[in-house]
């Protein structure tokens, strides 16, 4: 489940039914998860909007619906869905309209002129929703610099959970069992899917400088894309030196919290980030990290790991380098002090309400007894 999914799916199960409900519209075909949520049944409608091309019979469809519901806030995620949530809540007049951004750094050579037209209206538009959630302060500062001027900028960050991400001292010795290595053997693990904006080849480059120095160090991949038979990755590896032996390449995992429960250090090497909830899930494992600097990755980690500028795979290695000379104890140690503080600032619950006080805000006397929320991405 994608990490935008992930957290709409935690927002609506966890939300006080005596004062919410909601009614979620998915622009294109059915999400991973389903419409059940912790016992709760909530409305799915799915427009099946072909990516990148405009509907006129998804707009009528969306309007049909926001006409029977009548939301007293409109939330949409992500750039078309705020396009077209602004433009058909306008028309339908209703009363609140919230746009939510999840990204902070953005490529326009890796989008179409229609995504890049898309995200031009929206800077241009962006004084009309009621207010405008960003899931992390990196991601404000770039839309700002692009030109986003809305009447109110509210930072929630994404929701962690930290009790299916949390330490498990069974994890490293399953997961050394299941990779066929010996207990003292040293994971350095990598969770991304596999896009260039997640920086696989300068963690490539930083795994042959670890490698070199470390002859019992293995490294673990996970995500989507990640496998010996991708040959740009493997590629990647090979012409950095790293041993493809020492190199495990286990795909998407439904069990991901194990895999990375048992790392010795957990590594975000990307270019471009908003909220990594990969980073926060590690640190909630009590995994220290080593991050680059981009989103909100040094935010989360703090003094419990390592930051470095992105782009430099030899202050990479430095940096897991320094993770990897700590005993195991001190790493613990780094690890535990981290996950307090995901669980203070991160939890489901801390984000939730900050969800719900927000559109309590918006919603003003239009949510007694009962607001409706529509949510669209």
């Amino acid at each position: 489940m994608g990490g935008a999914e992930g957290n709409l799916a935690r927002l609506v199960s966890r939300m006080d039914s005596s004062r919410f409900s909601n009614h979620i519209v998915v622009m294109g075909h059915p999400p991973k998860f389903s419409a059940q949520f912790a016992g709760k049944t909530v409305p799915l409608q799915c427009l099946e909007m072909r990516s990148g091309v405009p509907s006129l019979r998804a707009m009528y469809r969306l309007s049909a619906t926001i006409r029977t519901v009548r939301p007293h806030v409109l939330q949409t995620w992500m750039y078309h869905a705020d396009l077209m949530g602004l433009l058909i809540g306008k028309l339908t007049r209703t009363p609140a309209i919230a746009w939510n951004l999840r990204r902070s750094f953005i490529g326009m050579s890796e989008h179409g002129w229609g995504s890049r037209m898309v995200l031009r209206a929206a800077v241009r538009l962006s004084p009309l929703p009621d207010g405008v959630v960003t899931n992390s302060l990196a991601g404000q500062f770039t839309h700002e610099a692009l030109g986003y001027r809305p009447r109110r900028w509210v930072w929630i960050p994404n929701s962690l959970d930290a009790d299916r991400f949390r330490p498990d001292p069974n994890a490293p010795t399953a997961l050394r069992a299941e990779l066929g290595l010996a207990a003292n053997t040293r994971l350095v693990g990598l969770v991304a899917r596999f896009v260039p904006i997640k920086g696989h080849t300068n963690f490539a480059a930083a795994a042959g400088i670890l490698a070199k120095q470390n002859r019992d160090a293995h490294f673990v991949l996970v995500g989507r894309g990640i496998a010996r038979s991708n040959q740009r990755l493997v590629g990647m590896l090979e012409s950095s030196g790293v041993p493809l032996d020492r190199v495990h390449f286990l795909g998407e995992r439904s069990d991901v919290q194990k895999v990375v429960a048992g790392f010795d250090i957990a590594c975000s090497a990307s270019y471009g980030e908003g909220f990594p909830n990969a980073v926060g899930e590690a640190l909630a494992c009590g995994i220290p990290c080593v991050v680059t600097h981009v989103g909100d990755s040094a935010l989360l980690v703090e003094d419990d790991g390592k930051v470095v500028a992105p782009g430099d795979p030899r202050a990479f290695a430095e940096a897991c380098q320094s993770l990897l000379a700590l005993s195991p104890e001190q790493r613990r140690h780094m690890g535990m002090r981290a996950r307090r503080r995901i669980q203070s600032r991160y939890s489901i619950q801390s984000v939730v309400a900050r969800y719900e006080k927000f559109y309590e805000q918006l919603a003003g006397p239009h949510i007694q007894p009962r607001a409706e929320l529509t949510s669209t991405g």
